[in-house]
């Protein structure tokens, strides 16, 4: 069998807190498809950062906790002026992402002359959030859209292809979960074009344990309003 060639035009961005356990992993599972992967250590207090190296990828680190939004705009800023990728992929640490969506949605990206690829686990049936889950998602989606004025069916999915152009509008201020809202927000008043990808996220025992899935996607909503 012949393997593809890694993708050598996009960079994946990792936002990374404490997640030691796993990253080292998603990063080497990563760089088999994809050359180019920065994680951003947002402070974390456990061994994250040394394990995202040593798997290869470049780690930018914060002082202290600043949140997710502010990793993200800290590792696009970082692609943005240390390499001339043409797109930049917005990829969890914690495993849920697949890399061959990811993949998939960078040809699309350049197969369509798109400029924003998000990521939906709402056009197909693969994803099992749980009902709980999926209610409290969707109300996130309702407002998103009533903010953004796009017609979005995931506005809160953590893996995004950005061009770089698209990417280098982007000015994230929301560091906590509404910086998903302020993202789809910023993105929407470039009218550059975009579509939406179908992706399966795998909700892993390890998230569970963590309690990420529930949890998160009340902070999604939560903020999503106060925002």
């Amino acid at each position: 069998m012949t393997l593809s060639p890694p993708v050598e035009d996009a960079w994946l961005v990792i936002p990374l807190f404490n997640e030691a356990t796993v990253i080292e992993e998603v990063v080497r599972a990563a760089r088999r498809t994809f050359a180019h992967v920065v994680c951003v250590d947002d402070a974390s207090t456990d061994r994250s950062a040394g394990r995202a190296a040593a798997a290869g990828a470049v780690v930018v680190s914060h002082p202290f906790n600043l949140g997710q939004g502010a990793a993200l705009q800290t590792g696009m800023a970082y692609v943005l002026a240390a390499t001339d990728a043409a797109y930049l992929v917005t990829f969890d640490a914690d495993g849920q992402h697949r890399v061959e969506d990811a993949a998939e949605m960078v040809a699309r990206a350049r197969d369509e002359d798109l400029a924003i690829v998000f990521g939906s686990r709402f056009l197909d049936d693969r994803t099992r959030p749980g009902l709980l889950k999926k209610i409290v998602l969707k109300g996130a989606v309702w407002l998103t859209n009533q903010q953004t004025g796009l017609r979005l069916t995931d506005a809160h999915n953590g893996l995004r292809v950005l061009r770089r152009d698209a990417a280098s509008a982007l000015d994230l201020r929301q560091n906590r979960m509404a910086h998903a809202t302020e993202i789809v927000l910023q993105l929407g008043r470039t009218r550059l074009p975009w579509a939406e990808h179908p992706v399966h996220i795998v909700y892993t025992d390890y998230s569970r344990a963590k309690g990420q899935s529930l949890i998160n996607s009340v902070n999604i909503l939560v903020d999503t309003f106060l925002k």
